[in-house]
């Protein structure tokens, strides 16, 4: 595995895929009962911005730094707004640290609530355990997330978020993965919330994936977000990014899709961008 987000961390994706991750966590904590956060591909938890591999790409700049400078934000946006700059030096001029969804996910559990967190790569999932270190309600894994969810399911609680974010270097065939990796999870916990990251280059791409979902999610809701920058019809780039939301929790749907519009508007590069809502499936 060649991937490091390190080039990446902060840019609109993140934005998109960690805004929705805030609501996601929100919503589920809406009832009292303790649920557990799965991370397929957590990474290193914490990303410096003024590091090498930031500096080369400066993703965040039309990413992250857009939104840190924006008033009158969605009250949903501004929550991980103020989130990201909990984790900036007192007085920082320009960003200077950005949280992967590790350590998002750990401002926001609570005491009685657990996380399994899984990164294949070695220098990666060190750097995780050391910035994890010492808070009991996380475990750590270094191995392949897809198998860890065969595994490692079901937790002890019997609610929960699995994030599914891995870096697509299989392009296509990632999809795949992804949907046997689904297929054996929800048979062993049903209960949980799953949401799976994806690129958007071409639509043609997406389209199958999609369709797996209608027919293999058998009573359970699937709800699809999406935010593009360029239209879907390039294989050159990165156009946009979605999120397809299994057993995704009572009204996200409204919830995301008031602060969606927000994040297209602030991250525009060019008239051609979209995003949209929609269910795939109703159980």
């Amino acid at each position: 595995m060649n991937y490091r987000h390190g080039f990446h961390a902060g840019n609109f994706a993140d934005v998109f895929k960690h805004a929705a991750l805030v609501g996601l966590l929100d919503a589920l904590q809406a009832k009292p009962a303790a649920l557990c956060y799965f991370d397929t591909h957590a990474g290193r938890a914490l990303y410096d911005m003024h590091g090498e591999q930031a500096r080369r790409t400066q993703e965040h700049a039309s990413g992250i730094q857009r939104l840190l400078g924006a008033g009158g934000l969605p009250a949903a946006l501004q929550r991980y707004v103020d989130l990201v700059q909990a984790f900036q030096p007192a007085n920082a001029a320009s960003l200077a640290f950005y949280p992967g969804s590790p350590l998002i996910a750990q401002r926001l559990l609570r005491e009685s609530d657990r996380a399994i967190l899984c990164e294949l790569h070695q220098e990666e999932a060190a750097a995780l355990r050391d910035a994890l270190a010492g808070d009991t309600r996380f475990a750590i894994h270094q191995r392949d997330g897809y198998a860890a969810l065969k595994a490692l399911l079901p937790p002890a609680q019997k609610r929960g978020l699995v994030l599914i974010d891995p870096p697509f270097e299989a392009q296509g065939a990632e999809f795949e993965l992804v949907g046997q990796a689904l297929a054996n999870a929800w048979t062993r916990w049903p209960n949980a919330t799953y949401a799976v990251w994806y690129p958007i280059k071409l639509r043609e791409t997406i389209v199958p994936f999609h369709r797996w979902l209608r027919e293999h999610a058998g009573r359970a809701d699937v709800l699809v977000a999406e935010l593009l920058l360029h239209p879907d019809n390039s294989g050159l780039r990165l156009n946009g990014c979605g999120l397809a939301i299994v057993n995704p929790p009572w009204r996200f749907d409204e919830a995301i899709a008031q602060w969606l519009p927000a994040v297209q508007e602030l991250l525009a590069q060019s008239r051609y961008g979209s995003s949209r809502v929609e269910w795939l499936e109703r159980g």
